[in-house]
């Protein structure tokens, strides 16, 4: 059946999708068992999941510096328009083996060496990635070019609902975990990469918890040497001061206060980071099946507008998924 998956050496075939996920992230932290393949789910609309770019194309339509550009990714086939927030599993899968990898898919929206805002649309159908703007204009850095290439983490939601102990009493911020990674590559917007997560840092933007993952490219040459974050301080010094200075000033020349941090301003390491990813996937997982928006006569009138203005088309449909469909955590 082309919609199961083999199970990992240590997981039965009748394990729950919660004990699969949490085992499987306790693989991605000790990077110590090797998963058994599996191939990949279709869901409900037709559409496959994809762990991997390697059947996607790159596609924009509109004119480049105007308000209607977006980027999109497509299915090879011709299928249809691929979400990059939905339809792309947070684990990354080897499209050689069909098997999941102790690696994340990251999804780059602004290459490092650039400075025009691009952003998945999480509130229009398709959830193409556009040019931020404010009242017409389109938004920049200001500050200048970004000196890593940023994303962010796909089946992922910082829910503007839940308040994270360590995160100042600030709400989270309504968007997919955000992902600064540190490889020597120039990735292009919208592009895919397997990267290892290194850890993790927590800007408080405007009043809202705005997490910021560190991670690598897992083909880069200095991944070997990275395992987590006290690594980058010792192989890469002065990097993660960089990164923390990048988003505590880069809204200054909008005429806007420095961002503060919480945690002391410390870069937690991986383990905190991956449960960070893992909350952020199970808040992914109530918003797209409807969850969270039961939930929503508890909350304010603003949060309630924040949620259902998201886009939840190109979803695949959780809430048929068997035990053992699904490779995500």
């Amino acid at each position: 059946n082309n919609s199961s998956i083999k199970s990992f050496h240590t997981v039965s075939q009748s394990s729950s999708v919660i004990n699969f996920h949490n085992k499987y992230f306790k693989m991605l932290g000790e990077e110590a068992l090797v998963p058994i393949g599996q191939p990949l789910r279709t869901s409900s609309a037709g559409a496959l999941s994809h762990g991997s770019s390697s059947n996607l194309e790159i596609l924009s339509h509109g004119d480049e510096n105007t308000l209607d550009y977006r980027i999109k990714a497509a299915d090879k086939t011709g299928s249809k328009p691929i979400s990059l927030w939905h339809d792309v599993t947070l684990v990354h899968v080897d499209p050689a083996t069909d098997r999941p990898t102790p690696y994340l898919n990251f999804v780059c929206e602004i290459p490092k060496f650039s400075r025009k805002k691009y952003e998945i649309a999480t509130d229009e159908v398709g959830n193409f990635i556009k040019q931020d703007e404010k009242k017409g204009v389109l938004r920049e850095f200001k500050k200048g070019d970004i000196f890593f290439n940023y994303g962010c983490l796909p089946r992922t939601w910082e829910d503007p609902t839940f308040v994270h102990p360590d995160a100042e009493g600030c709400r989270g911020d309504n968007d997919p975990v955000d992902v600064c990674e540190i490889g020597s590559r120039i990735v292009k917007t919208g592009e895919i990469r397997p990267v290892k997560v290194l850890g993790i840092l927590c800007m408080i933007d405007e009043g809202e918890a705005d997490w910021k993952v560190v991670a690598i490219d897992a083909e880069d040459k200095w991944a070997p040497f990275l395992n987590d974050i006290d690594d980058v301080a010792k192989q890469l010094p002065g990097t993660l001061d960089a990164i923390r200075e990048w988003f505590r000033t880069y809204k200054i020349p909008d005429g806007k206060p420095p961002n503060v941090f919480g945690l002391d301003e410390k870069f937690m390491d991986k383990h905190y980071a991956l449960e960070i990813i893992k909350e952020c996937n199970h808040a992914w997982k109530d918003l797209i099946t409807g969850e969270k928006e039961r939930q929503l006569e508890e909350c304010d009138v603003e949060v309630r507008g924040l949620v259902r203005k998201l886009s939840k088309s190109n979803l695949v449909d959780l809430s048929v998924v068997e035990d053992d469909e699904h490779p995500t955590f």
